[in-house]
């Protein structure tokens, strides 16, 4: 069952024109939060600092010590802040080489099974992962010990430690950042009084007010996103919301995304008629742009109006695909939504109309809305196995024809929309327990 709370984000705006003079003292901050985690980066983003990662502390003191908060003037609200956010970068890079590793683990055909069993078991042991990268002696305890020893007399272990060590070289990079448009803040950094929030500047017992479009507060860590050309910057908070609990909210719904049609029911009902034609507009457009900027890029004294135009497009989309899931949730009043991943938009073909349609697809944005808006109403989400779901009949199971967005089934003769064909196939699948955990 989803938990009672949940946590999303939402944002405050700048009222009005940010002052010059007050955007460059942010920028300032920005920048020097950006060159704190490059330094930690550099420092500590290689294979000898990754004891280090764990849970931190070790870290922060060594920023301490650098002498690097001194340096740039940078508060303590700010430094600490851009500390931890850098590690928790370089944790997630180190996690993205250990999936490549595994993956390379798993396709090497040359390796036994127990040569696989003892890599894995070596990257899943943070200790003897460290060791074996550091050609250290690892201490355990006793019952990881025996577990060691017991797959290492199994396989060369020199054979693989050193296999290892290429792959982690071949894979890890050590992250680094060139934006300095944003940065957190603690609840220490900031106030809000007089229909603005007031935050703490490189300057001592000095604040700089903004003025903010609505009057809501918060007390917990915000990160601020500048927009100097505009001369505007946004807040955004993480804030824990009640999970609202629906006693009429039992159905099982089964759905099928589509790019013209945002989803259809099982039991027909559609939602999103509209988002074709709203992604043909801004892909239309977007590639009217491109022609433009590329024969004139010479001459071209900005992209500032592009960019706004850009964003209102955007912000539009967005407000319909929520506006529809809304809807669905209300009307539909489901218990569990049973879907599968959408398709990915396929490249190459000769209409470039349709591919810029396709990669402009929202189907993350909407999927991740739809997963939010069920988990606030109470609701869960469950991804079903999706082969060949589009083309087998809903009735019998064999397969049919689509054609012009009906499909037919010629065994038992069923006939009905393509789309909520694929829907019922999903719910029955779903029921079916052939779900993908």
């Amino acid at each position: 069952m989803p938990s009672e709370k949940l946590c999303k984000t939402v944002c405050q705006h700048s009222k009005g024109k940010i002052p010059r003079e007050d955007m460059d003292r942010l920028r300032e901050i920005a920048s020097d939060y950006s060159r704190v985690k490059n330094y930690v980066y550099d420092r500590f983003g290689g294979i000898r600092s990754l004891l280090k990662l764990y849970p931190g502390y070790t870290v922060q003191n060594r920023m301490t010590e650098s002498g690097l908060r001194a340096e740039l003037g940078l508060p303590s609200v700010y430094f600490y802040l851009a500390v931890f956010d850098a590690l928790g970068d370089i944790r997630s890079q180190w996690t993205r080489t250990k999936v490549q590793v595994l993956k390379q683990v798993s396709r090497n055909e040359g390796f036994r099974e127990e040569d696989r069993h003892y890599l894995r078991f070596l990257i899943r042991i943070s200790s003897l992962f460290n060791s074996v990268l550091n050609q250290t002696t690892p201490e355990l305890p006793e019952e990881i010990r025996k577990q060691y020893e017991k797959l290492a007399q199994r396989v060369d272990t020199d054979k693989l430690n050193r296999y290892l060590r290429r792959q982690v070289r071949k894979h890890h990079r050590k992250p680094h950042t060139d934006r300095a448009d944003g940065f957190s803040l603690s609840a220490q950094a900031y106030r809000y009084k007089d229909h603005g929030i007031y935050i703490a500047s490189k300057e001592k017992r000095k604040r700089i007010y903004i003025p903010l479009t609505d009057t809501c507060r918060y007390g917990s860590q915000l990160y601020i996103r500048l927009y100097p050309e505009e001369s505007r910057l946004e807040i955004r908070v993480p804030v824990n919301v009640k999970v609202r609990r629906h006693e009429d909210y039992e159905n099982c719904v089964g759905i099928a995304l589509g790019i013209n049609r945002m989803l259809t029911t099982d039991g027909g009902n559609r939602y999103g008629e509209e988002l074709g034609r709203y992604q043909r507009e801004y892909a239309d457009w977007l590639r009217e742009q491109a022609g433009i900027y590329n024969r004139n890029w010479q001459d071209n004294p900005g992209r500032k109006k592009y960019q706004n135009r850009k964003r209102r497009y955007e912000e539009q989309l967005h407000s319909y695909i929520n506006h529809e899931l809304n809807r669905f949730v209300e009307e539909e009043k489901p218990r569990t939504v049973y879907m599968i991943s959408p398709p990915k938009a396929e490249r190459g073909g000769n209409n470039r109309r349709i591919n810029n349609t396709s990669a402009l697809w929202q189907r993350g944005y909407i999927r991740k809305r739809l997963e939010q808006k069920c988990r606030e109403n109470g609701a869960e989400t469950v991804e079903v196995q999706g082969k060949g779901i589009s083309a087998e009949c809903s009735r019998c199971g064999e397969a049919g024809k689509k054609e012009d967005g009906v499909f037919t089934c010629g065994s038992c003769g069923y006939s009905t929309e393509e789309k909520k064909n694929a829907a019922e196939n999903v719910l029955k699948r779903g029921l079916e327990g052939k779900v993908i955990r």
